[in-house]
Formats: C-alpha cells, structure tokens, sequence
C-alpha cells in the first residue's frame, strides 16, 4: 500500500474495518471484521450515530443488528482516532429495506465524525464513468443523480425520481439508455416495465437490455474509438483520446442528431420547444 508522509510505514499505518452480511474474500484482508445481520444497516448506523453523540443506546437495541456494545464502541474509538478515514460503500448498501436512506444515514455519520476527525464517504462504483455522470449532473443542475426536468427545471429526490423507482412504478412510456445495462442489475419489476415500453439502447456491445429494446443503435467505445473524459472515483478528470478508429458513430454524435430531428419535428409542428432551441448538446 502506498507510504505517506504522515504514513510512512504503508499499510501497517492503517487499519481495515469491513463490515458485511457474509464473510467475503476482503475478509482476510481487513483488520476488524463486523458482521450485521441482513436488512439491519440503517439501524446499525443509526445506533453508531446516537452513540457518537452519546445518547442511551440499549444491549438489545444493539444485538439486533448482529453486533455487541465492545464492537461499535471499538468502531467508533477506531473512527475518532483516524487521522483521515473513508467510508466506501457499494451497492448493497442500498439494496435493503432502508434503499437511498441508508446512503444518506452513512453520509450523515461520516459528517458528524468530521467533529472529531477528517472523515469522508465514498462509493464503489459498479461499472464505468459513473462518478462522471454525477459530476456532470452535479454542476449543472446542483444534483448528482435522482433528477426529474418534467416541470422545466431540476428537481431533485431520490427513492421518487432515480431511475430504478420510476421504472418499478411504471411512470415512462419510453426509455432512453445510454451506456448503460439495466436490464442486467435492476429489480425485475423494473425489467419488465422496459420490456413493455418502447426503449432505445446506445452501446458498443449487445447487452440484456438490449435484447429487450426496440431499438439498438451500436456506438463506438468511449476512451478507446470515441474521445471523452472519464472521472475517477475520487472525481480525478482523465481525459480519453481514441486510439482505434470505429465505423460507428459516438454517443455524443446519435443524440446530436436526435436532439436535430426532434428540432425539426417540433418546427414542422409549429411547436419547437424553448430548451431544444437554446440548449445544444455540446
């Protein structure tokens, strides 16, 4: 692991805390194992905030997240004593009754430990460039993810407006899907839904939701046939310049043409919109 000033000694200087249902092969290289029981890490995190704060926190109300009181209060020794300490969280995280709120619980309790401690949060992402779509939609429109523009202008509510709810709540009657494959990871309540509306797919390869599209236009490979910037997890800029010619198109060059038809539809209706006129893609 890499040596610090303040670290010199590498991973000796640092200390490993996995928590997770199951053992898992990071098991053997963590330090502190903590195993909650499923569906439990709202309350898990919950009871760490309340402890922080020092406020009454019973043996019971602790033991049914699967822990003991020497645990958390191990944890939060640990966390407080941390020069500078990362939560990284993945998707499993989110995948419990608790969903977006278990994010934001973990958040909260990385910024009340920031009371005693440099401390921040960070998630693992699942597949690429995802923390750049966040980035982008962030200084746009003040949001990361979960955002609706049904009413002309950014709001902003997850468990409402993220993708994964409105398709479950079957609110779309098209789809757009740009680089991405939810018809492999999302609930089957969601799939289906995409399997019933007209949806469109842009990739470089045949996915799962492709095979239940009812269109795929293939696009060349960002960083590899079509030039971009990709983010990495700590928002780093890298800026990707192709190194194969494609004879597809890019992503950003289909939705410019779309965005172009859609123009033109709209002024052969007599109706072009005020945001297609003012906002092209760049």
């Amino acid at each position: 692991m890499q040596k610090s000033k303040h670290l010199p000694a590498g991973r000796k200087d640092r200390t490993m805390v996995l928590v997770d249902i199951r053992e898992t092969k990071s098991v053997k290289a963590s330090d502190v194992f903590l195993q909650v029981r499923p569906g439990k890490d709202f309350e898990l995190i919950t009871l760490l905030r309340a402890m922080l704060r020092e406020q009454k926190v019973t043996d019971d109300q602790i033991a049914e997240t699967g822990l003991t009181r020497e645990q958390c209060v191990d944890f939060l020794d640990r966390a407080k004593a941390a020069k500078f300490g990362v939560f990284f969280f993945g998707m499993g995280l989110s995948m419990t009754r608790g969903k977006h709120m278990n994010s934001a619980a973990l958040l909260t309790l990385a910024a009340e430990l920031n009371a005693f401690t440099k401390f921040v949060a960070m998630p693992m992402r699942g597949h690429g460039n995802v923390t750049g779509a966040d980035v982008i939609m962030r200084w746009q429109t003040g949001y990361p993810f979960g955002i609706t523009f049904n009413r002309g202008y950014p709001r902003y509510n997850p468990g409402e407006f993220s993708t994964v709810d409105v398709l479950v709540r079957g609110d779309t009657d098209c789809a757009f899907i740009i680089g991405a494959d939810p018809g492999a990871t999302m609930p089957q309540p969601a799939i289906d839904h995409m399997a019933k509306v007209p949806t469109i797919v842009l990739d470089p390869h045949v996915t799962h939701t492709s095979k239940l599209a009812k269109v795929h236009i293939t696009t060349a490979p960002a960083g590899i046939a079509a030039p971009g910037t990709a983010y990495r997890m700590d928002e780093i800029p890298l800026p990707l310049k192709p190194a194969i010619d494609s004879p597809y198109p890019s992503d950003e060059e289909v939705v410019r043409r779309i965005n172009e038809a859609v123009a033109q539809k709209a002024d052969w209706l007599g109706t072009r919109p005020q945001s297609i006129q003012h906002q092209p893609i760049s």
